[in-house]
C-alpha cells in the first residue's frame, strides 16, 4: 500500500487515495460481524431451539439480553483500548473468539445456560468485530468524505444482513439449525484476512482547518453536555424500538400467516434498504444538518415498524421492513457522525462506547418485553408493536432538542491538540 504520509485530504476525492482500501476492507468485516449475524438471524432460532429443548420465548430473548448488557458494560473499556492501541489488536482476537462461540452453539444440549454462557461471550467481542471497532480508523483517514466513508462501511452491515438470514433459514430448513450455527462460525471469520492486512490508523495526524477531527474535548467536558444526553437518550430509544422487533421478527411475521421464508425475505429486505438508507445519508450528512437528517430517519422506522404491527400479508411485511431499514439503519450512520461533531475525534472511541452501553441497555430490554408480553398473551399482538413504534417516535421527537449549528463547547480551553500517534509500521 502505499505511504500514508504523501496523501492529503484533497486526495479523498481520489479512487486511489489508500483510505478507500481500508473502507474496503472494514466493509468486508462488518458485513460478517456480530451486528448483522447476531441479531438479525436470532428469530430464525426461536422455533427450532423451542422444539429441540421447550425453552420458552421470553428465556431464549434473554439470551440476547445478556449479549446486549454485556455489550454494555465492555463497550467503554474497548473504547479505550481502540484510543490508545492499533485497531488490530482489539479485532483480530474479536474475530476469533466470536467465531468460535457461533460453531459452539452447535453443541447446544437442553441445559440452557450454556446457550446463556455463550452469548454472554458472544456480548464481550461484539463491538471488537463490528462497526465500533473499524469507525475510529475510518475517522483517522478522512474528513471531507467522512459521512460518505462511514457509511461505507455501515452497509457492509446491510449487505451481511441480506445475504445470511435467507441462507441461515435455508441451511436450518434443509441441514438443521446445528449445521446453520457451524456455517455462522465459518462466516464471521471471513473479514479476518483483509482486517489483518489492510485496516491500520493513519499514522500521521490529519491537517485540515477542521480542528474537530485532530483534537476533541475531554471525556469530562463531553459528559457534562446536554447534546452528549440527548444523543444517549435517542440511542437507548430506538434500540429499544428496533431490537424489540427485529430479534422476535421472523416470529412475529409467521404468527400472523406469512410463510418462514417471506419472514426471512422481509429481513434481508430491511438490510437492502439499509444499505440505501446510509448511503443516502452518508452523502446528505456531508452538505445537510445531520441532526434533522436523523429526525427524518427516526419518523421512517415509527412509521415502518407501524407497518409491521398490521402487516398480514408478504407485501406488507416487506413494505414496513423497507422502511424500517431506511430508518434505524440509517441512524447508526448519523450517530458517529454527530459525536465527532460535537466532540472530535480524540476520545472519540470512549465516548462511543459509552453510548453503545446505551444501545444495549435499550437494545437488551426491548427483545425481554416483547418476549414477556409473547409469553403473557401466547401471541404477537399488533398492539405489542405499536407500542415500538411509540418508542421509535418519542426518540424522533427527542432529536428535535439537538441544535443544528456546530457546538461551540468544541472550541473551548479543553480541547487537545495531541493525537496518539498509532503508526503500525
Amino acid at each position: 500500500m502505499p505511504d500514508p504520509r504523501t496523501y492529503e485530504i484533497s486526495d479523498e476525492r481520489s479512487i486511489r487515495y489508500p483510505g478507500w482500501g481500508i473502507v474496503a476492507a472494514a466493509f468486508v468485516g462488518v458485513m460478517t460481524s456480530f451486528s448483522p449475524i447476531v441479531p438479525y438471524t436470532f428469530s430464525l432460532f426461536l422455533n427450532p431451539l423451542h422444539t429441540a429443548f421447550g425453552w420458552k420465548r421470553e428465556a431464549l430473548d434473554g439470551s440476547f439480553a445478556i449479549a446486549a448488557m454485556t455489550v454494555a458494560a465492555v463497550s467503554p473499556f474497548l473504547g479505550m483500548l481502540l484510543d490508545r492501541f492499533p485497531p488490530r489488536r482489539v479485532i483480530l482476537p474479536s474475530i476469533l473468539v466470536f467465531a468460535l462461540a457461533l460453531a459452539s452453539l452447535s453443541r447446544l444440549n437442553g441445559d440452557i445456560h450454556r446457550f446463556y454462557l455463550t452469548f454472554f461471550v458472544l456480548g464481550l467481542v461484539a463491538n471488537g468485530t463490528a462497526q465500533f471497532a473499524y469507525a475510529r480508523t475510518t475517522l483517522t483517514w478522512f474528513q471531507k468524505r467522512r459521512g460518505l466513508a462511514l457509511a461505507l462501511i455501515l452497509t457492509g452491515s446491510g449487505v451481511g444482513s441480506i445475504l445470511i438470514p435467507p441462507l441461515t433459514q435455508w441451511t436450518i430448513t434443509h441441514q438443521g439449525w446445528r449445521s446453520a450455527y457451524i456455517l455462522l462460525g465459518d462466516i464471521a471469520l471471513v473479514g479476518l484476512p483483509l482486517t489483518a492486512l489492510v485496516v491500520r490508523n493513519r499514522p500521521i495526524p490529519v491537517l485540515d482547518q477542521d480542528i474537530s477531527t485532530a483534537a476533541g474535548m475531554s471525556v469530562k467536558a463531553s459528559l457534562a453536555s446536554t447534546a452528549f444526553w440527548v444523543l444517549c437518550g435517542i440511542t437507548v430509544l430506538s434500540a429499544f424500538s428496533e431490537n424489540g422487533l427485529v430479534t422476535n421478527l421472523a416470529a412475529i411475521l409467521t404468527g400472523h400467516g406469512i410463510s418462514s421464508e417471506s419472514a426471512a425475505l422481509a429481513l434481508s429486505a430491511r438490510g437492502g434498504a439499509g444499505i440505501l438508507g446510509r448511503l443516502c445519508v452518508g452523502l446528505l450528512i456531508d452538505r445537510y444538518s445531520p441532526q434533522r437528517i436523523q429526525t427524518i430517519i427516526l419518523l421512517l422506522s415509527a412509521l415502518g415498524t407501524l407497518v409491521l404491527a398490521f402487516a398480514g400479508s408478504s407485501i406488507m411485511a416487506l413494505l414496513g421492513a423497507t422502511l424500517l431499514g431506511v430508518g434505524l439503519g440509517s441512524e447508526a450512520d448519523v450517530l458517529p457522525y454527530l459525536l465527532a461533531h460535537y466532540f472530535g475525534r480524540k476520545h472519540f472511541s470512549v465516548l462511543y462506547g459509552l453510548t453503545w452501553t446505551a444501545y444495549a441497555v435499550g437494545g437488551g430490554i426491548g427483545p425481554i418485553f416483547i418476549g414477556h408480553l409473547y409469553d403473557t398473551a401466547g401471541f404477537y399482538h399488533s398492539r405489542f408493536i405499536v407500542y415500538l413504534a411509540g418508542v421509535a417516535a418519542a426518540a424522533a421527537a427527542m432529536s428535535l432538542a439537538l441544535r443544528s449549528e456546530r457546538s461551540r463547547t468544541l472550541h473551548a480551553s479543553n480541547l487537545h491538540f495531541a493525537t496518539p500517534d498509532l503508526s503500525e509500521e
